[in-house]
């Protein structure tokens, strides 16, 4: 009956057409009504104990981090460098975008900011080769969600946070999933471009290639410095935020020099924007967790998937289709908010490695960024490239099927997950 309770609400409020973060608010209040708890100033302490994390302060570094590398030139000269390395290949400018998309990842941990970035440089270049343009949308909205996956991510840092799971070793964890899914889009591009029959571009001199490279160097040391000061302890991913935050801005500003003063103002204030509604929405579903751990909602749901737990596996295929419908209908950032403090005790008293579990919850939730009818990624293209969904929808399907079977893989081999965290840790 809790649950129940707990759906209806938080459906019905969002049916309404209201806000999701008060649609949290509201579904916990509900829920302590129904519980005979009521408590007004409670609410208000968990609202408050929600945005007071040390740990979500990596969201909004990360997300400062990400305007800065758009707004200072350093996403383009990333593309540059995959250009001048694979433009010349046929369909070169997909696998352009899908090695622009790995580098992209490895620095903003943003879907939207590193998605908008590759449509607004590279649609138009590939609508001008003559490309396919439902295919070159897909593939951009398909690349732009490996971002959530490759370290540094704002998702782990929420999962983290929302479930006391170790962040690092969420970030350690997704490297080799974040590699698969780039790989995975190369092997579907490679059958897509067979097709094509428009001319391409000569191969870049060496010399070219040099003066790309020397000039993106900058660019490329973000990740390894990231990815290495994690590996051995030199800093804590809210830390690495921080990091990521200044290098960016020192490079813009004071090496590629792109960065005015009037652009920094409005980078900083499209950074505020986009962090007081996440961190609102972070604070709002604080005082839903809380609810939902008082009504015990995790042990009525295992009760529920009895007869799974001794099949983990069978588990975790269980929780990811109810992953892939919650996340048809909900962006990624709620769905984890929602859905993590309920299944994640489900998982781990199972025997699923939490991190693991972790790293596939996001994976899932990520796929649900480029499937109507919300697909808040493939909006992102439509609206820069002008598409209609239907056109978006039919582009991003082999990548769609290519990110299930990669899904189907990891759950059927988790140790391609667990052995290289065990390596890193």
């Amino acid at each position: 009956m809790t649950v129940a309770v707990f759906l209806t609400s938080l459906l019905g409020f969002m049916a309404f057409g209201m806000p999701i973060a008060f649609a949290l608010i509201l579904t916990a209040a509900v829920l302590m009504w129904y519980l005979d708890f009521w408590d007004v100033q409670l609410l208000a302490q968990n609202l408050l104990a929600g945005a007071d994390s040390f740990p979500l302060l990596a969201v909004p570094f990360f997300i400062l981090a990400g305007e800065l590398m758009n707004a200072g030139g350093i996403s383009r000269r990333i593309i540059a460098m995959a250009q001048a390395y694979f433009g010349h290949l046929r369909g070169g400018l997909g696998y352009v975008a899908i090695a622009a998309a790995v580098l992209l990842a490895s620095m903003s941990g943003s879907a939207l900011a590193d998605t908008a970035a590759l449509a607004t440089l590279l649609l138009p270049m590939m609508r001008q080769r003559g490309y396919p343009l439902h295919s070159s949308a897909g593939l951009v909205a398909a690349g732009g969600i490996i971002a959530p996956i490759i370290p540094p991510s704002m998702p782990f840092v929420i999962y983290g946070v929302v479930t006391n799971t170790s962040i690092s070793q969420l970030f350690m964890a997704g490297l080799v999933p974040g590699l698969i899914m780039g790989a995975g889009l190369i092997v579907a591009w490679t059958l897509i471009a067979r097709g094509f029959t428009e001319p391409t571009p000569p191969k870049a001199s060496a010399a070219e290639r040099r003066r790309v490279l020397v000039d993106g160097v900058a660019a490329l040391m973000l990740p390894v410095i990231i990815v290495g000061g994690l590996r051995f302890g030199i800093f804590t991913p809210t830390e690495a935020a921080v990091v990521a935050a200044v290098y960016a801005l020192a490079v813009s500003t004071l090496l590629y020099r792109e960065l005015s003063w009037t652009d920094l103002i409005e980078t900083l204030t499209r950074a505020s924007r986009t962090t007081a509604s996440v961190m609102f929405l972070c604070a709002a579903a604080t005082v839903s967790a809380y609810m939902i751990t008082l009504a015990q909602l995790p042990d009525e749901i295992g009760s529920m998937l009895g007869p799974l737990a001794e099949h983990p596996r069978l588990l975790v295929l269980a929780i990811m289709l109810l992953m892939i419908a919650v996340g048809m209908v909900l962006d990624l950032t709620p769905t984890i908010l929602i859905l993590a403090p309920v299944l994640a005790p489900i998982a781990i008293k199972a025997g699923v490695d939490p991190v693991y579990f972790g790293v596939m919850f996001v994976l899932i939730g990520s796929i649900g960024l480029i499937t109507p009818p919300v697909g808040t990624v493939l909006n992102v293209v439509g609206g820069i490239g002008k598409l209609r969904m239907e056109v978006l929808v039919r582009g991003v399907m082999p990548f769609f099927l290519i990110y299930l079977g990669i899904v189907v893989l990891l759950i059927a081999f988790p140790s391609i997950v667990t052995v290289p965290l065990a390596w890193l840790r």
